[in-house]
């Protein structure tokens, strides 16, 4: 992968992080200075359910900041781009689609594959 390309996904996968930490920096915010009083119970009910939605979103993007981590660290080790599966190059398209992914189209596709034959 040439280094056009490799400063490219660098920026991508950085700014998907920022975005997500900034968005888990307002959740904090919103959740602490919410102190509403709700006289319907449907409206509390309403509220809940909403903050339970957004805990769920949040906990999601926990688990992607740790995969970006790692995509940003495979940069720097230089296997940024190569399938952990069978070693080929992942195509560009794909990281473009997918920047933290580590499985070529072929394998992702394999792997889908087995997943459904075993029920997952």
């Amino acid at each position: 992968m040439e280094a056009n390309d490799i400063k490219y996904f660098r920026e991508v996968l950085e700014g998907l992080l920022d975005d997500i930490m900034q968005k888990s920096q307002e959740t904090i915010e919103d959740m602490t200075e919410s102190g509403e009083i709700y006289a319907d119970p449907a409206d509390r009910a309403t509220a809940e359910s909403d903050r339970a939605f957004t805990l769920r979103i949040r906990d999601r993007e926990r688990k992607l900041v740790r995969k970006i981590q790692q995509a940003l660290q495979r940069i720097e080790d230089g296997d940024f781009g190569i399938c952990s599966e069978c070693g080929d190059e992942i195509g560009t398209p794909r990281l473009k689609a997918r920047p933290m992914t580590t499985l070529c189209i072929q394998c992702k596709s394999k792997q889908e594959e087995d997943e459904q034959v075993r029920g997952d």
